[in-house]
């Protein structure tokens, strides 16, 4: 499968933050999130590991016991089941890749950028 870069099917799922997992496969899903400034991304956990790079913006990260003040070309891993958010400190965009793929993303895929 191949994914192709577009600007549609981006789906608002929080204040400030619109996301569209681009590709998939059956252990991995990768994502891009379009962050607004002053958006907080909510504590949360799951079982995937996250993976993310910081393509552009400014963000802090909160992993566990730790955080971190990211920019453009920053990246990070969140072990499963390790508490973690974010504040998003300038409009940003990052891309994420979750092992295994999260089914709850798919429905945030936008058909029409995949090819078979």
């Amino acid at each position: 499968m191949f994914g192709k870069k577009s600007d549609n099917g981006y789906i608002r799922v929080l204040e400030g933050i619109q996301i569209k997992t681009v590709i998939y496969g059956r252990e991995t899903l990768m994502t891009e999130f379009v962050l607004d400034k002053n958006a907080d991304l909510p504590e949360h956990a799951h079982e995937q590991e996250q993976t993310g790079y910081l393509v552009k913006g400014k963000m802090k990260l909160f992993v566990g016991d730790s955080s971190s003040v990211l920019n453009p070309g920053d990246s990070w891993n969140i072990p499963s089941n390790v508490r973690h958010r974010a504040e998003i400190l300038e409009d940003s965009l990052a891309i994420e890749v979750f092992s295994p793929c999260r089914a709850d993303y798919l429905k945030y895929a936008n058909r029409d950028d995949l090819v078979e």
